[in-house]
């Protein structure tokens, strides 16, 4: 309902619908904040010719949300943003550009699954393995 009442506001120019859906659903995240990411999964991810991998534990805030192909798919991204370089937290890892779009961090793909799910959501941990 959220994106036909925008798409009559905008005049059905879709480009501004979805920025204006995009903020309204980072203000949501602004108010979450103070919530508990407590649930979430864990995303594993092995480079071709198996020398390096990963491991991260995607927070958050319900199961349901943990089983969205939406959260499916951030965690694997992330998993395999992780396998790329050694991070030293979690902040230079949010503040990293995304290797499949360098016009996005890491941080950006959060937001955006935040903004669509309407929950918050967090790199709890995570660890890159590297045979070399």
């Amino acid at each position: 309902m959220d994106a036909k009442k925008v798409l009559e506001e905008t005049g059905g120019d879709f480009e501004k619908s979805a920025k204006i859906l995009m903020e309204k659903g980072l203000a949501k995240l602004s108010k979450r904040s103070d919530k508990s990411a407590g649930e979430g999964l864990v995303f594993s991810y092995i480079h071709s010719g198996a020398k390096v991998g990963s491991l991260v534990l995607l927070g958050c805030e319900t199961d349901f949300v943990a089983k969205t192909e939406e959260f499916q798919k951030l965690g694997k991204e992330i998993a395999m943003q992780v396998a790329t370089e050694e991070y030293a937290d979690v902040l230079a890892l949010t503040n990293a550009e995304y290797v499949r779009d360098g016009s996005k961090k890491i941080g950006d793909l959060i937001k955006e699954s935040v903004a669509k799910l309407g929950e918050k959501i967090e790199i709890r941990a995570f660890t890159r393995y590297s045979v070399k």
